[in-house]
């Protein structure tokens, strides 16, 4: 079993809501990640998994609990985590290559290294013709491959990703996921992201973590079994191997029994 990149232990979130109350968000959590795998957190609306993901990028601090990276803890954002985000984050007046490079030349990479890393980092996202243009040229999907490239041109240690394909159409959603397991395959990249979708879920993970939520605990920790091990970047092969559907539907069982017991704590 290989050493945890990650590991978040006891970790709970509370907001305040006024007048001294406050309402907790997470109760608990505990997980880890190794070294160049794939996490996924998935569960229903509400279970508190961007915030998970928040805290993980700093941006969020813990009630309680701990969050450590590569032994060391987590207190504040870092250029060791870079993040993804749903929204299409590219500056409109740079053009892609000055997108990707944006990052590096804040933080004092010099003008050579900057040019080779983007131009690698381009091609790894299968953009290279596309260098030279800006955003309003290109789609949505290509507009996230900018947003990956620039944030692995930066060499963080964690790449983190809330919904990065959520606002695609379904064919550009498939693709780009396709994408993101041959990026984690070429460059050793450790990946935790968010999603609510759970063939995403299922095509993408290593390891699942499905929360349940009010307030938002770590229900279960799902390793795909059918997959023995493999990453497979074929989508219609991943959702052929026998095993797949007996995953679909025990996640969708949970999903369901977290909707009832929400609608119930609501009436």
């Amino acid at each position: 079993m290989p050493e945890a990149k990650l590991h978040l232990s006891g970790v709970s979130k509370r907001f305040p809501v006024g007048r001294g109350a406050s309402f907790e968000a997470l109760r608990d959590i505990s997980f880890e990640v190794a070294a160049n795998e794939i996490c996924v957190i998935l569960g229903p609306s509400g279970c508190g998994k961007s915030t998970v993901l928040r805290m993980i990028a700093g941006l969020e601090e813990p009630s309680e609990g701990s969050l450590v990276l590569d032994g060391h803890p987590i207190e504040g954002p870092d250029r060791e985590r870079g993040m993804v985000f749903q929204a299409y984050t590219s500056f409109d007046w740079l053009n892609v290559r000055g997108n990707v490079e944006y990052g590096m030349r804040i933080n004092g990479v010099p003008a050579g290294e900057r040019r080779e890393r983007a131009r690698h980092f381009i091609d790894l996202v299968h953009l290279s013709d596309f260098a030279d243009a800006y955003p309003s040229q290109l789609s949505g999907g290509m507009k996230q491959r900018v947003a990956i490239a620039r944030t692995l041109a930066n060499d963080p240690s964690l790449l983190l990703m809330d919904e990065p394909f959520g606002a695609l159409d379904a064919e550009t959603r498939w693709h780009m996921q396709e994408l993101l397991i041959e990026i984690a395959r070429a460059q050793d990249t450790t990946i935790v992201m968010v999603t609510h979708d759970i063939e995403e879920a299922i095509f993408l993970a290593d390891k699942i973590i499905f929360m349940s939520r009010n307030p938002g605990q770590v229900h279960d920790v799902i390793v795909p079994a059918f997959k023995n091990g493999k990453r497979i970047t074929d989508k219609e092969t991943v959702i052929a191997i026998d095993g797949y559907a007996a995953l679909e539907q025990q996640i969708m069982r949970m999903m369901r029994a977290e909707g009832a017991s929400g609608n119930k704590a609501n009436e």
